[in-house]
C-alpha cells in the first residue's frame, strides 16, 4: 500500500487535514484502531473559535455547522453571584465562536470522506510507525488477521494523548511539560433548553461549574468535583442541586432540570511536548498537547496544528520548499503555549484550590476583578477566547 500522507487517528484532526488534503490533490490514507461508531461515541468540546469555523468552511465541510450551529456574540462569568458579561463581538472588532458539537464535526467530516471516496481503515491494529528519520517513512499495521505495510512521504499523528505516534519517539529526544490539576469536571448532557442564551462560567466558594449546551434543546453542564471522585456518587438529583448551589439566583431560579443522557468525570491537565515533530512524523492536536477545558480550546488547538501542517504540505508539494518542514513544531508552539497560559489562567482564576492559602486567595480575587472591571482586560480575555490569529507559514 502506498499513499502521500499517512494519517494516524480518525477524529476531527485526522479528518480535517485528510478532507483539506484530498481537495488539493494531495493523497491521504487514515488509519484508526477504533469502528466509526465509537468515533462519534466520544462526547467532546462544543465551542469552535473563528479561526476553526472558516477553516471546515475552507475544507467544505460547513454547511449542516452553519445551518445548526449557534453563533455566539459572548459569554458570561459569574463571580460568587454577580455575573458579568464579556462581550467578544464588541472587545474584537466583530469576531465571534460558534457552539457546535466535536461529534457534529466528525459526523460532517465522516460524511465528505465517504463522498470524496477517500479511504480510512478502520480497525487498524498494532501500528508501528517505521524510518521517520528517513525520506521513505512507513507504517505497518495489522486488519482483520493480516498484516500491511503503508509507504507515505509523511505521517500525521492525530491519534490523541494515548495514541502510538508520540510513543513511537524516543523518549530522550522529547521535552515534556506538565500540570495535573486536583479536580476534575462532571458532565452531564440533558435534553433540556439552555438556562441562559450564552454560555456561563461559574466562580463560587464551593468550586466551579459551567452552563453550557450543544443546540437549544439539549445542553451540557458541570460542576468541579475531586479529581478521585467516581460518577456512581452522583445521581441526577444532587448534580442539578449543586449546580444550582454555584449559579446566580436568577439562574438557579430559571433551570430546567432533566433526566441525564450521558454522565462522566474530565480529569484536567495541561500537558505539552516539545518537539512537535520527529523527522517526517508531526503530532497534531492531543498527540502533542492538552489543555484544561476551561477556555475551549482543545479541538481548536489542535484546528490550528491542522492549518499549519496542511499549509506547509500545500507548499511542500506545490512548490518543493522541503526547507518549510522542520518550522512545524516551532509554529505550532506558539500558538499552543499561548493557549496553554490562557487555559491555565481561566483554570485558576474560576476554581477552587483547597491548598490555596489566604494571601493567594485574595490575590486570585483582585486578579479577576482586574480583568473583569478593565475594559483592557476584557479585552484580553475576548481575544483569547475567540482565538489567536493562525500564524503565516512565511
Amino acid at each position: 500500500m502506498k499513499t502521500q500522507v499517512a494519517i494516524i487517528g480518525a477524529g476531527p484532526s485526522g479528518l480535517l487535514l485528510g478532507q483539506l488534503l484530498h481537495n488539493a490533490g494531495i493523497d491521504t490514507l487514515i488509519l484508526e484502531r477504533q469502528t466509526p461508531d465509537y468515533v462519534l461515541g466520544r462526547i467532546r468540546a462544543g465551542v469552535l473559535e473563528q479561526g476553526m469555523v472558516e477553516l471546515l468552511r475552507q475544507a467544505g465541510v460547513g454547511q449542516r455547522m452553519d445551518a445548526e450551529g449557534l453563533v455566539h456574540t459572548g459569554f458570561d462569568l459569574a463571580l460568587d453571584g454577580r455575573q458579568v458579561h464579556i462581550d467578544l463581538q464588541a472587545l474584537t472588532g466583530g469576531k465571534t465562536v460558534m457552539v457546535y458539537g466535536q461529534t457534529e464535526v466528525t459526523r460532517d467530516l465522516m460524511a465528505a470522506r465517504q463522498v470524496a471516496g477517500a479511504t480510512t481503515l478502520y480497525g487498524a491494529s498494532n501500528v508501528e510507525l517505521h524510518g521517520m528519520k528517513t525520506e521513505e517513512p512507513y507504517i505497518t499495521f495489522d486488519k482483520d488477521g493480516e498484516t500491511f505495510r503503508l509507504d507515505c512521504d509523511y505521517i500525521a499523528g492525530c491519534d490523541g494523548f494515548h495514541g502510538v505516534a508520540r510513543q513511537s519517539i524516543p523518549a530522550t529526544c522529547l521535552n515534556i511539560f506538565e500540570r495535573v490539576y486536583p479536580f476534575g469536571w462532571l458532565g452531564i448532557l440533558a435534553d433540556t433548553p439552555p438556562v441562559h442564551d450564552e454560555l456561563v462560567y461559574a466562580r463560587h466558594e464551593q468550586g466551579f461549574a459551567l452552563c453550557s449546551m450543544r443546540s437549544a434543546t439539549r445542553t451540557r453542564y458541570y460542576v468541579q468535583v475531586p479529581a478521585d471522585d467516581k460518577v456512581e456518587n452522583w445521581s441526577d438529583e444532587r448534580f442539578w442541586e449543586t449546580l444550582k448551589s454555584r449559579l446566580p439566583t436568577a439562574l438557579a431560579d430559571a433551570l430546567i432540570t432533566g433526566p441525564s443522557i450521558e454522565k462522566s468525570i474530565a480529569p484536567l491537565r495541561s500537558f505539552v511536548v516539545e518537539p512537535m515533530q520527529y523527522g517526517r512524523m508531526f503530532l497534531v492536536g492531543d498527540a502533542a498537547h492538552i489543555v484544561p477545558p476551561t477556555g475551549a480550546k482543545g479541538l481548536n488547538l489542535a484546528a490550528s496544528d491542522v492549518s499549519t501542517l496542511f499549509n506547509i504540505l500545500l507548499k511542500v508539494y506545490r512548490e518543493g520548499r522541503l526547507d518549510l518542514l522542520e518550522k512545524y513544531s516551532e509554529v505550532c508552539l506558539r500558538r499552543v503555549w499561548k493557549a496553554e497560559r490562557f487555559s491555565w489562567w481561566m483554570t485558576s482564576m474560576l476554581h477552587r484550590f483547597d491548598d490555596q492559602d489566604a494571601f493567594s486567595q485574595r490575590i486570585t480575587e483582585s486578579e479577576l476583578a482586574y480583568f473583569v472591571d478593565s475594559e483592557a482586560g476584557r479585552k484580553t480575555i475576548a481575544e483569547n477566547y475567540v482565538g489567536l490569529p493562525y500564524e503565516a507559514i512565511e
